[in-house]
């Protein structure tokens, strides 16, 4: 018993301070303020479809008539022909270099080589390098984008590319290069709706253009959204589930290829090329962040021109103007997509 007592006597310290320290008070503000913290809006809307890392696809377009080519690049008189068809190999890449919450900086690069199938061009010059060549645009593009707060947001994006006729590499010049840009200011309004305003430079209709663009991207309930980039393209969406998205809308396609020919008057002409693609499209997502594309629509001649020189301000001197016939076209794409 007195061998008890004493133990418990000893005791009494340990559990005295064993209460002190269970009702001991936390000054919590050591730990930081949550409601201090800076946040910041995200690059996209719920149910939006996944952007696109790594993409390779092709198309395929019916045959169509090209009239008014010019006999030689020199005389006025004109030929017309007929594509049984026309390919195109496509190709993009985009990685990501920052992405935190604060900033998102993308690096890419871009392939898009067309080939037009012409039974019989003859000797005409033009025709003759078309149904023999690639006509090939391929560049290196970035995009940023950069939230201001929870509402705002900037998105800036330039390319540079290459386009033309090149039977080899030595032919690749400065007259090639097209220089293209955007810059956006965006007010995310909520995890559902996103809008934009701003100014591109873009060769997207075939000649150097100007101009005023609007984003808008928005998710109205669980299927049913759209996404536009006017008036570079816009789709209504529609989700099936979160592995499958339907696609209805439009894209404006082009730029301007360079072409050697030896009888112009200084060696070369433009070729100027703008495509309006009505189409259907859907995404479906085949394993991880694989996903397929497959689309269809029409392909409709924006512009078609031959020009001598074009310096972006003044047209020295117009070879023809075509009016390509309009035909289908159908295409696929495997597409490894972001998170």
């Amino acid at each position: 018993m007195r061998n008890q007592l004493a133990f418990l006597f000893l005791l009494l310290p340990f559990l005295s301070m064993a209460q002190e320290d269970s009702t001991e008070v936390f000054d919590y503000s050591k730990f930081g303020d949550a409601q201090g913290v800076k946040r910041y809006c995200n690059q996209k809307v719920l149910n939006q479809t996944p952007q696109r890392i790594i993409s390779l696809g092709m198309e395929r377009m019916g045959g169509f008539d090209i009239p008014d080519l010019p006999v030689s690049a020199m005389l006025p008189a004109m030929q017309n022909f007929t594509a049984s068809h026309m390919t195109a190999i496509k190709a993009q890449v985009n990685i990501p270099v920052i992405s935190t919450n604060k900033l998102i900086w993308q690096l890419g690069a871009n392939y898009w080589g067309s080939r037009i199938a012409i039974a019989a061009p003859g000797t005409n010059l033009i025709a003759k390098q078309l149904a023999t060549h690639t006509l090939t645009s391929t560049g290196i593009n970035t995009t940023i984008f950069k939230p201001l707060n929870e509402k705002n947001f900037l998105i800036i994006q330039a390319s540079a590319d290459l386009n033309g006729i090149f039977h080899e590499l030595k032919d690749i010049n400065s007259k090639s290069l097209t220089i293209s840009g955007t810059a956006l200011y965006g007010w995310k309004l909520s995890e559902k709706n996103m809008v934009g305003a701003g100014l591109a430079r873009t060769y997207r209709a075939g000649q150097i253009m100007h101009l005023p663009v609007v984003l808008w991207n928005k998710t109205f309930n669980d299927k049913w959204g759209m996404e536009l980039l006017l008036p570079a393209r816009g789709y209504l969406r529609y989700n099936f589930s979160t592995a499958s998205i339907m696609q209805l809308g439009f894209e404006l396609e082009g730029n301007q290829f360079w072409m050697n020919l030896a009888n112009s008057t200084n060696g070369t002409i433009f070729i100027q090329r703008g495509e309006l693609k009505p189409r259907i499209m859907w995404d479906k997502k085949l394993t991880g962040f694989l996903w397929f594309n497959a689309q269809a629509g029409l392909r409709y001649n924006w512009r078609f021109d031959g020009m001598d020189v074009y310096n972006g301000k003044a047209l020295n001197q117009r070879y023809f103007t075509s009016a390509l016939g309009n035909p289908l076209y159908v295409g696929f794409s495997l597409n490894f997509v972001s998170p």
